[in-house]
């Protein structure tokens, strides 16, 4: 018998209300025979769980009735502490939630893994964003939280990279992410669904108009997918470029990974001098010219045409600003 398991279905009947025989051993993963016997189990021992007959019923645990956490392992105390991390809750304006909640946890625990969660939490901190670059200023996040969780629609003043640069949106938001200290929301509009930067919202207001969200719709799956999906999007040509052994060395730390894998998978020997030739995606031609100058000698562009004239001009341009030209 897993005590584990005889946990899970506890917390699992106090969170949902009800279920049935079916449902629970569905979510932990055994046969409904077991799920019965479990269920019997806890029943033994004095948990209040009420079988409710009929197509609505199920199992319940009477009204009123809490567990303490005693139950906890160690990896999972130290886990529920570690996901209230201060910094985004305070982002998201949960800061006082968060730390109420965490009170409440290392109350609920026994003296022994208090303790060691208070430890653990102790020793990590979280700082999402990158090096050299200032946290993004996101004054609606606050209330597009409030239309996530409330299911409501906003509406949205937005700046996007592409022309028309500004737009109004109304957007049906689906979920928020966090990726390297910047937040995205996800959201439908005109019957698709897009990701939008929340540092880039200029304005937004709730709407009185509520939405469902589609059941079928998983924000980590759509999450997994949509940075493939961007790049795919966002790369329109390919250029080929030479590269010195230094400056492939120099690769990963200027420009982004799909382009560091191109060269990994393109690279061909240009004679016996360790330079290499390789094919690698661009988004533009002044785009890729800011992203290749950056390795300075180390890098040459050999096509297309368009964007070795402009790696020049850049160049020409700043040997005349030395007085070099």
């Amino acid at each position: 018998m897993s005590a584990g398991r005889l946990l899970s279905m506890l917390l699992l009947l106090q969170s949902r209300g009800r279920m049935s025989a079916q449902g629970l051993a569905e979510e932990l993963g055994v046969s409904v025979r077991t799920a019965y016997r479990d269920l019997g189990r806890l029943q033994n021992a004095g948990i209040p769980i009420r079988a409710e007959p009929g197509p609505g019923g199920g199992y319940r645990l009477l009204d009123g009735y809490r567990t303490r956490l005693t139950g906890m392992s160690e990896g999972e105390a130290r886990a529920l502490l570690l996901a209230g991390l201060p910094g985004p809750a305070a982002d998201l304006g949960l800061a006082a939630e968060v730390a109420t909640a965490r009170l409440k946890l290392l109350a609920a625990l026994p003296t022994g893994l208090r303790e060691e969660a208070k430890r653990t939490a102790a020793v990590f901190h979280l700082d999402a964003p990158g090096w050299y670059r200032e946290p993004e200023q996101t004054p609606y996040l606050p209330l597009l939280v409030d239309a996530v969780l409330a299911r409501r629609v906003v509406a949205v003043h937005y700046r996007r990279w592409r022309a028309p640069q500004e737009v109004h949106r109304r957007l049906r938001p689906y979920g928020l992410v966090l990726k390297s200290g910047i937040r995205y929301l996800v959201a439908a509009a005109d019957g698709r669904i897009a990701t939008y930067r929340i540092s880039q919202v200029l304005d937004a207001s709730l709407r009185d108009e509520a939405f469902d969200r589609p059941r079928d719709f998983d924000l980590g799956a759509y999450w997994t997918g949509y940075p493939e999906d961007f790049r795919t999007r966002r790369h329109i040509g390919t250029a080929t470029i030479r590269l010195s052994p230094q400056g492939r060395r120099r690769l990963p730390d200027n420009v982004p990974p799909e382009l560091v894998r191109a060269v990994d998978a393109t690279a061909t020997a240009v004679g016996d001098t360790g330079w290499v030739e390789a094919v690698v995606p661009i988004e533009g031609i002044e785009h890729a010219c800011g992203e290749l100058l950056r390795l300075g000698i180390d890098v040459e562009v050999v096509a297309p045409d368009e964007l070795r004239r402009a790696m020049a001009d850049k160049v020409g341009v700043l040997a005349r600003a030395y007085g070099l030209a």
